[in-house]
């Protein structure tokens, strides 16, 4: 009988550094921002104390804030950017912060119902999570391929260790809360993680459908 343990991929979600909105707390989306100076020591001290794992291959959001953090933390490594994983679009209240927003009765009403409702003139929570999950499904045929090809040129670097994979992915606070909130089991908010930190946890299936468990923080 196979091992259970053989077929496991294990997933490394890391949040980008920190940009200068970030540092003033502003809602970062669609906008494209470096990392500050700060973001990229805090992750480079990260690094030193290793605190991100060695990862087999490496997916990124294709916003600059992510490619930049994708490089300071894995140099070696070309990531395959998905697309469907850009931040959430906050419409309304991108580039505010809250003493600039609280008095904005949209705002309230937002925070009135637990950030379910639609951003202004930005998107839903629910098509957020959509969008990120078609990435996901993205990235799954995309390790598909790597294997695929590596099976072909005889080269077991991709394989893995008798079939596992660690699989790095630098995405957005956003898309990290996403995608363990549909694989996980708890809920949206409770997966909310600083600039340059994220979770690792293990890719399976349970009756068929697939799961991420063993959930913990970096």
């Amino acid at each position: 009988m196979r091992n259970r343990s053989e077929n496991q991929i294990t997933l490394v979600l890391i949040r980008h550094g920190k940009t200068k909105s970030n540092e003033e707390q502003r809602y970062l989306g669609k906008t494209e921002e470096a990392l500050s100076e700060k973001g990229k020591k805090e992750v480079l001290e990260y690094k030193t104390a290793q605190g991100y794992p060695a990862v087999d291959c490496l997916f990124s959001s294709p916003m600059e804030r992510c490619l930049q953090t994708a490089k300071l933390i894995y140099p070696e490594l070309e990531p395959v950017c998905i697309p469907e994983w850009k931040e959430i679009d906050f419409g309304a209240f991108e580039g505010k912060n809250y003493q600039e927003l609280k008095e904005d009765k949209r705002y309230q009403e937002w925070i009135d119902k637990n950030g379910a409702l639609p951003f202004p003139q930005g998107e839903s929570r629910e098509s957020f999570i959509r969008r990120c999950e078609k990435g996901y499904q993205r990235m799954l045929k995309e390790i598909a391929e790597m294997k695929k090809y590596s099976m072909d040129m005889g080269n077991n670097e991709i394989e893995g260790r008798r079939g596992k994979k660690t699989i790095g992915m630098i995405v957005h606070g956003g898309t990290i809360m996403a995608l363990l909130s549909q694989y996980g089991d708890e809920d949206y908010f409770d997966y909310q993680t600083a600039n340059g930190r994220g979770y690792i946890c293990t890719w399976t299936k349970e009756n068929g459908k697939a799961v991420f468990t063993d959930i913990r923080k970096l």
